[in-house]
């Protein structure tokens, strides 16, 4: 299944459905969910990093039971904003999982999201690392599926559909 930008994804699911920000890390996938109105973006859990048919299934399940009709996944970009390896296996992985959940998706810049995130939850929260740990996955899929959410607001000047310069695909 291809790749959409925000707003192409957008567009496409069907009013009342919800979109699914995942931020795939090496341990652990966060997950945050908009409302149907598709303005907020809210930390919904964090699933296990496995194998690719287990990850497509409970992501699938999750989107079944939400209504959700598309996905919004963290593209890690480097700092001037270029496209490094860990760039390509997101974009491999956004591929794969969509596919295999037939969710059509769209990648979103998500650099210093987790930065963003352990400075809130330290500064701001005082949690400890412990609990910092349980939630900066779901929060840091939250803050990226937010900004992408701004990014694409229908008929904003500021998305101009452009593939890459939000590091959508």
């Amino acid at each position: 299944m291809p790749l959409f930008n925000m707003t192409t994804l957008r567009a496409r699911i069907a009013p009342g459905q919800r979109l699914l920000g995942l931020d795939p890390g090496s341990r652990t996938i966060g997950v945050a969910l908009t409302d149907v109105t598709l303005m907020l973006a809210s930390p919904h859990g964090r699933i296990p990093r496995g194998k690719m048919a287990a990850n497509a299934a409970e992501i699938a399940r999750i989107s079944k039971k939400l209504g959700v009709g598309g996905l919004v996944i963290g593209l890690p970009l480097s700092l001037d904003g270029t496209a490094g390896p860990a760039a390509q296996a997101a974009r491999d992985w956004a591929h794969a999982i969509s596919g295999a959940t037939g969710l059509p998706a769209a990648l979103y810049d998500e650099r210093l999201s987790s930065a963003a995130v352990n400075r809130f939850l330290t500064d701001e929260a005082d949690m400890t690392r412990k609990r910092r740990a349980e939630v900066v996955d779901q929060m840091a899929a939250a803050y990226m599926l937010q900004a992408a959410l701004d990014a694409s607001v229908p008929g904003a000047d500021d998305d101009d559909g452009d593939a890459d310069e939000h590091g959508d695909a």
